[in-house]
């Protein structure tokens, strides 16, 4: 059963969120998601091995976002770390260059933004891989590009890692 996603924009705010009782993705206050990210990526330190576990560093980008570049399904898509997302938030052309093209019917999951409402599309991503560190069988969502500035890396992956955060430093283990 489908249950309905509500999306909440406010671009004075900077905030977004999206929630439903399944299916939570929500950008923390001052999050650039509703805005264009302008500032430089994060860049994964080399892939680490201890204890035979792959360890990934990213450094924040000046402003306490994490941005990292993935390799989603063969291709590689740009990322904000949004630890209050539950979902992966992909918006609809990073989705369509991952050959990613829901059909109007697959847009079942309502979305409320500042603009008015909208939908958004369920999909499941076969592969995500930072910098050695992968995940299979990601669920995500496809938001229209006029609802979401970036793409979100949420909890569908990040709760199937370790993650940590210290000192402008978020460490991801597998």
């Amino acid at each position: 059963m489908l249950r309905p996603v509500l999306l909440f924009l406010s671009i004075a705010g900077g905030t977004a969120a999206l929630a439903s009782q399944l299916l939570d993705v929500a950008v923390k206050p001052g999050s650039p998601s509703a805005m264009t990210a302008t500032a430089p990526k994060a860049v994964p330190s080399p892939q680490q091995t201890s204890s035979g576990y792959r360890t990934v560093t990213l450094r924040d980008d000046g402003r306490g976002h994490f941005q990292v570049e993935a390799n989603v399904d063969g291709r590689r898509i740009d990322f904000l770390v949004d630890t209050g997302a539950s979902v992966i938030a992909l918006r609809e052309g990073s989705a369509a260059r991952l050959g990613i093209f829901p059909r109007a019917s697959d847009y079942t999951a309502k979305i409320q933004t500042a603009n008015g409402t909208g939908k958004a599309a369920r999909v499941t991503l076969n592969r995500i891989e930072i910098n050695g560190i992968t995940v299979r069988d990601v669920q995500a969502i496809v938001v229209p590009d006029d609802q979401l500035a970036v793409n979100l890396l949420g909890m569908s992956f990040l709760s199937r890692v370790k993650w940590s955060h210290d000192r402008g430093k978020l460490v991801l283990e597998q």
